[in-house]
């Protein structure tokens, strides 16, 4: 018996977010509205995105002894996150400095802060709470590292799920536990390198599927993600949506296709119904903020001409969360 359904180890940063007219090219300077500060952190996205759905979810993630922690910390803790894994002190909680333009779009840099302070010998010390979770996500805002001593530490029958993000290339003991790999097109290529020559996706997931996951999700914004494993590749068609702000988008959808994976669900009906989530999360502005519930999610379905809570469906002419912190979706 699991304690939790989903354990998340993985980064917690504020967001420092600013709408512009236009993202800035290279050397240039723009104008842009107030700034505002939100909670987020692909770890701590996930978590909350996880528990807003239902799950059990805990976070193993490091913040700073600040006013950024505690905001992080009174989020998880709203949504229903157990925040027993969360390690305070050691350096500044980190920051992710992001731009949203009027379609929705945004651009983010991370300063990773207490971030980078999550070490595998934190990783060893959390096993059991490693051991009493069904599924256990990661992304790489925390060094590799410590997502490897994780893997080590899984226990027999639990599930790996892996958005290696800001890609690098990843050591074969990572790629054997993934089930599923969740990549967009940027981190298939930069993790594929110079075996990425082909421009179709369904071709990258069944190069990355011969690296040695078990499973493998590429996702494709607004035409939606393919899934692959020993069986094949399978399409998963896009919830089109009049997307606000993309920013978490992503790491919403990796948290909803963890969390129903660890229920017993399909690849490719996981992959749906995250598409969903990732969908209803694009209406509303802010990452954790803009997350939805269950019952959120089965609105957002009906509304939908033809939608239906259980089969993706197809409404208004806007991409379903194109970006977003975790670039997925």
């Amino acid at each position: 018996m699991y304690d939790y359904d989903l354990l998340v180890v993985g980064s917690a940063n504020a967001d420092l977010v600013i709408d512009v007219e236009r993202r800035p090219g290279a050397g240039e300077t723009v104008l842009g509205g107030d700034l505002a500060t939100h909670p987020g952190g692909k770890g701590a996205n996930q978590a909350v995105a996880a528990a807003r759905l239902g799950a059990r979810t805990a976070l193993l993630a490091r913040v700073g002894d600040d006013a950024h922690g505690r905001l992080l910390l009174d989020s998880q803790r709203a949504a229903g996150v157990d925040t027993v894994g969360v390690l305070v002190g050691g350096a500044p909680t980190g920051v992710a400095l992001i731009t949203v333009d009027p379609s929705g779009e945004n651009s983010i840099v991370v300063s990773p802060g207490a971030n980078g302070r999550l070490t595998p010998a934190d990783a060893r010390a959390a096993v059991g709470l490693v051991h009493a979770s069904r599924v256990v996500s990661a992304q790489l805002e925390i060094p590799l590292e410590t997502v490897v001593e994780v893997v080590r530490n899984l226990a027999p029958g639990s599930r790996f799920v892996l958005n290696p993000s800001p890609p690098r290339p990843l050591p074969d003991e990572v790629l054997a536990a993934c089930d599923p790999l969740i990549v967009n097109e940027h981190e298939a290529r930069v993790i594929l390198g110079e075996a990425c020559a082909s421009e179709e996706p369904a071709d990258w997931a069944r190069l990355l599927l011969a690296r040695g996951p078990r499973s493998v999700v590429v996702t494709l914004g607004a035409e939606g993600a393919l899934v692959a494993d020993g069986h094949g590749v399978e399409p998963v068609p896009s919830v089109r949506v009049d997307a606000v702000d993309t920013t978490g988008a992503g790491d919403a959808f990796t948290a909803a296709l963890a969390m129903r994976l660890g229920a017993g669900e399909s690849l490719a009906g996981a992959a749906a119904y995250a598409a969903r989530v990732g969908a209803a999360a694009v209406t509303r502005r802010g990452a954790q903020e803009s997350y939805p519930t269950a019952a959120e999610v089965d609105a957002l379905c009906c509304a939908i001409p033809g939608g239906d809570p259980r089969t993706p469906g197809r409404g208004s002419d806007s991409a379903t969360g194109s970006g977003g912190q975790g670039g997925m979706l």
